[in-house]
């Protein structure tokens, strides 16, 4: 790992769901891309960055989508993801936050400051499903879902990972 503390290397590096990569970790509990990096913070505090990466609406269906739904759904989406420090029970406040259309995908990044290592890969893990959970929560009916919202779908609606895709979950 560059620049990762060596005590969060270790914290990650025995957390269940984490596995090394590239210059981070990833998480492999959720089907959205999530990572997280760690560097040196202030005294005895380590900066960290989460990242997700999901599939625009668009990207997400099998349909064409209109731009007023497309813009609609995103600033929703962003709205929401502002509620990120809630999902954990670690004290946490954003240093930042963005989330941005990049081609295919919307990428949202969290950056924030711990002084625990433990609580850091705690809020990490939190951060990535609470996109995830806010994504499927915010599907629009309607449309032909394909690929991995298709899959977060059918694990919705049957309680699994197989089976047909069904309606959406709520």
């Amino acid at each position: 790992m560059t620049d990762v503390p060596a005590d969060v290397e270790k914290v990650f590096g025995d957390r269940e769901g984490f596995v090394a990569s590239g210059d981070g970790y990833a998480l492999e509990t959720t089907r959205f891309d999530g990572r997280v990096t760690a560097t040196e913070g202030e005294a005895w505090r380590t900066d960290y960055e989460v990242t997700v990466r999901a599939p625009s609406l668009q990207a997400a269906t099998a349909d064409e989508v209109g731009p007023a739904v497309v813009d609609g759904w995103f600033e929703t989406f962003e709205r929401r993801l502002e509620d990120v420090p809630k999902s954990t029970r670690v004290a946490v406040e954003l240093d930042e936050y963005t989330v941005e259309r990049d081609g295919e995908d919307v990428v949202v990044t969290y950056r924030y400051s711990l002084g625990g290592e433990r609580e850091a890969a705690d809020a990490a893990k939190a951060f990535v499903e609470y996109v995830e959970g806010t994504y499927v929560e915010g599907i629009v009916p309607g449309y032909d879902y394909v690929g991995t919202v298709a899959d977060l779908m059918d694990s919705a609606s049957t309680g699994g990972s197989e089976g047909t895709r069904g309606g959406t979950p709520l």
